[in-house]
């Protein structure tokens, strides 16, 4: 053994070497094909930063950029029963949801919880796309009904950010029986007198259109996001003619009375917090504003000297 072997072979050996590097670095934007390094595309809320295409955001990541601080209180969600039609294709229903949380980290499709946007204290509900397609089942329709029974107990506007690509098939006609169930979660907020303000993001589609999705007093959307019933190339292939440039698209039904409002999403805190105080009756937020100090600790004037009490008594 001699310097060479000890120094320069391990030296040659660790230049040439490849080095392994982890594939979760980098992500390609599916618009314009950029390459965006993660913690620049995380800052940017996974919004490109060359064509401002919006890409999916897990509900966690969106309530920790939306809420104050990142702080907020999830809300239970009762559990259905796990496979209640013991369905199978390629895998077991069981299976795929196993798989879907260990690759999400997360329970199931919707995220609910409570908390504050400047000042405003609300109930949020967030569906995951990443978790089976966002797709409605038995979870996701309990998870509507405990974020509006939280909203009329505590009397607090809900706002739910939608993204799915429909109903659940594993779950069958359980799954479509959330589109009913979800209409009188949000029927229930109308009779309380509480906004419900929808944020539609890319997609929303299927029974998640035809219910819960398009009931809000407020329909926002994201850019670019597809919202439909049924997508575009199964509606070209059924009237067998070309659809309009962006059809069914947000600036597109903003266009033509869908919706209300398109925001982008580093505004949409902004934008949710204005239209909220507005229906609310309360007045507009104060950027930077300090809660009132505590009693005890408010100064109290000075007491005045004898000579200025004797003047005062003459």
């Amino acid at each position: 053994m001699n310097w060479i072997t000890n120094y320069v072979r391990p030296r040659i050996n660790s230049l040439f070497s490849r080095r392994e590097v982890p594939e979760n670095l980098w992500s390609k934007c599916p618009e314009c094909g950029t390459m965006l390094f993660h913690r620049e595309l995380s800052d940017n809320l996974n919004v490109c930063t060359g064509c401002d295409h919006h890409m999916p955001l897990t509900p966690r990541a969106r309530f920790e950029a939306l809420f104050d601080g990142g702080v907020f209180s999830e809300v239970q969600v009762p559990v259905p029963v796990p496979d209640p039609l013991h369905f199978r294709d390629q895998k077991k229903y069981p299976d795929r949801m196993k798989a879907a949380q260990k690759g999400t980290g997360e329970f199931e499709a919707m995220l609910v919880a409570e908390g504050e946007i400047d000042r405003t204290r609300i109930v949020a509900a967030a569906q995951d796309f990443t978790f089976m397609g966002g797709s409605m089942g038995m979870y996701v329709g309990n998870a509507i009904i405990a974020a509006a029974e939280r909203a009329v107990e505590r009397q607090l506007p809900l706002v739910l950010f939608s993204a799915a690509g429909g109903a659940r098939m594993q779950e069958g006609i359980l799954s479509l029986m959330q589109m009913p169930r979800t209409t009188v979660a949000v029927q229930m907020l109308k009779e309380a007198g509480l906004p419900y303000v929808v944020v539609l993001t890319h997609p929303t589609t299927g029974g998640v259109t035809a219910s819960y999705a398009m009931l809000g007093d407020v329909q926002i959307a994201e850019p670019n996001a597809l919202i439909c019933f049924a997508g575009p190339r199964v509606i070209e292939q059924t009237i067998r003619e070309t659809l309009p440039e962006g059809f069914q698209r947000s600036e597109y039904l903003l266009d033509h009375g869908m919706l209300d409002r398109v925001t982008h999403r580093k505004d949409m805190k902004d934008e949710l917090v204005t239209i909220l105080r507005m229906l609310t009756g309360q007045p507009p937020a104060v950027k930077g504003d300090l809660p009132a100090p505590e009693p005890e600790a408010e100064t109290s004037a000075p007491e005045a000297s004898e000579e200025e009490a004797a003047d005062k008594n003459g």
